[in-house]
C-alpha cells in the first residue's frame, strides 16, 4: 500500500487498520529543535477524535499519543519522529458479512480486487477514516511551529446536507463544538445530520479552509505548484472527492474582467482587491489569504438496505450494515483538513529554507 507521502523535504508514513492494535505515524525530515506542546497538541486531536459529540459516531477513543522516537525534552531531535495511538474500543465482529459482501460507496470491493483477500476489512482496514487521526498528529505539530512564524490555517464547516454557511470567514471557529461561523445555519446542519441519522441514512457537506500569512513566492509552476501539493495532501483524506480554489467551479461562468483580482497598494504592499484566485497565480503564494475548498461525500455506511453482490456466490444480495458510523463525517473533517493543509504548506516552506 502506498502509504507515505514524499514531499520536497519532509517524508510521512501512516501505518495501521481501524481494527488493529494501534495506528501510528513516521514524519522524517523535520529539523531538529522545533518544540512540541503535547496538550496543545491532545486538544487539537480531540476535535477530530470520535464519540464526542451525536453527529458522530459513537466508537469512543482517547486518542492520546504516545512518542516512541524523534523527541528530546519536548523538542524535536532530528531523527524520524514516531508517534502511534492505540486502538481500545474495537468490534470487530460488526464487520464479519463484509468478506464477501462488499459495501456500496466503500473500499472493500477494490481491496479484495486488489489484495486477493488478505486485506483487514473490519472497521474498513487500512482504508478507514481512522487513519487521518495519525495525520493529526503530524498536522497538529506543524501547525505549532506555522503558528510561531505568523502562519495560521483554519478551517470550518462550509455547507452539510446543502444547507450553506454563507457568513465571511473572517475568525478561527476552532473553539466550537460544531465549527460555522454562522450558528444559527450550525443548528439547521445540526437537524439535517440528526433527520439523516434516524432515517438510517447520511449526508456529505463542504469543508473550507484559509491559510493567512503565507508570503508570497511559496511554490513552483506545473507540478510543484501550491494547489498541487494541497490537493496531494486532502485527497489522502478519505471521502474528499472534490477540491477547488477560491471562486474554483464558478470562475468558469465569470468573464475575465470578474474574475481578475485588480492589483493595489495596502500599507505599502501590492495586494489584491479581491482574491478570486484563492491565493494563488501560477502555482505560487501572491501573499493574500490562500482559501480552497473540500467536498465530503456522505458516509458510505448506512443502515439502510443496500444491494450488494456476495463475492463468494456471485449472487446479487441485500446488506444491512452494523456497527457504528458517523451519519456525518464533516465536522470530525474540519481539523483534518487544517492537519493536512499544514503539512503541505510546511514541507513547500523547507524546501524554499526561508527559515534557516
Amino acid at each position: 500500500m502506498s502509504s507515505t507521502f514524499i514531499g520536497r523535504s519532509l517524508r510521512l508514513s501512516i501505518f495501521g487498520q481501524s481494527h488493529s492494535e494501534a495506528i501510528g505515524m513516521t514524519l522524517d525530515g523535520l529539523p531538529a529543535g522545533i518544540p512540541v506542546d503535547r496538550d496543545a497538541l491532545q486538544v487539537f486531536l480531540n476535535r477530530r477524535a470520535p464519540g464526542r459529540a451525536k453527529w458522530s459516531t459513537s466508537r469512543r477513543e482517547e486518542d492520546k499519543p504516545e512518542f516512541l522516537c524523534g523527541l528530546k525534552d519536548d523538542c524535536t531531535c532530528g531523527a524520524p519522529l514516531t508517534a502511534v495511538i492505540r486502538n481500545t474500543n474495537i468490534r470487530s465482529a460488526d464487520y464479519s458479512a463484509l468478506k464477501v459482501l462488499p459495501r456500496p460507496g466503500h473500499a472493500d470491493y477494490t481491496a479484495e480486487q486488489k489484495y486477493g483477500g488478505y486485506q483487514d476489512y473490519s472497521g474498513g482496514g487500512h482504508f478507514s477514516g481512522r487513519l487521518t487521526a495519525p495525520l493529526c498528529i503530524a498536522g497538529g505539530i506543524l501547525l505549532q511551529e506555522l503558528d510561531r512564524h505568523g502562519i495560521t490555517v483554519d478551517a470550518r464547516i462550509c455547507s452539510v446536507a446543502g444547507i450553506r454557511d454563507e457568513s465571511p470567514f473572517l475568525s478561527p471557529v476552532k473553539d466550537k463544538a460544531f465549527p460555522v461561523s454562522d450558528d444559527e445555519i450550525g443548528e439547521r446542519m445540526q437537524q439535517a445530520i440528526e433527520e439523516a441519522r434516524t432515517e438510517g441514512d447520511s449526508v456529505g457537506g463542504v469543508v473550507e479552509c484559509v491559510i493567512r500569512g503565507l508570503p508570497c513566492g511559496i511554490g513552483d509552476p506545473l507540478f510543484d505548484g501550491l494547489e498541487n501539493q494541497i490537493a496531494r495532501l486532502i485527497f489522502a483524506v478519505p471521502a474528499v472527492k472534490g477540491i477547488e480554489f477560491g471562486a474554483g467551479f464558478s470562475s468558469a461562468e465569470m468573464r475575465g474582467s470578474e474574475n481578475n483580482d485588480p492589483f493595489c497598494v495596502r500599507n505599502g504592499k501590492v495586494e489584491t482587491v479581491t482574491n478570486h484566485c484563492g491565493g494563488i497565480l501560477g502555482g505560487i503564494s501572491n501573499g493574500m489569504p490562500v482559501l480552497f475548498r473540500a467536498a465530503f461525500k456522505p458516509t458510505p455506511s448506512i443502515a439502510k438496505p443496500q444491494q450488494t453482490v456476495n463475492l463468494r456466490t456471485m449472487e446479487e444480495e441485500t446488506l444491512c450494515i452494523t456497527g457504528r458510523h458517523d451519519p456525518c463525517i464533516v465536522p470530525r473533517a474540519v481539523p483534518v483538513v487544517e492537519a493536512a493543509a499544514a503539512v503541505a504548506v510546511y514541507d513547500l516552506i523547507l524546501g524554499e529554507q526561508l527559515w534557516n
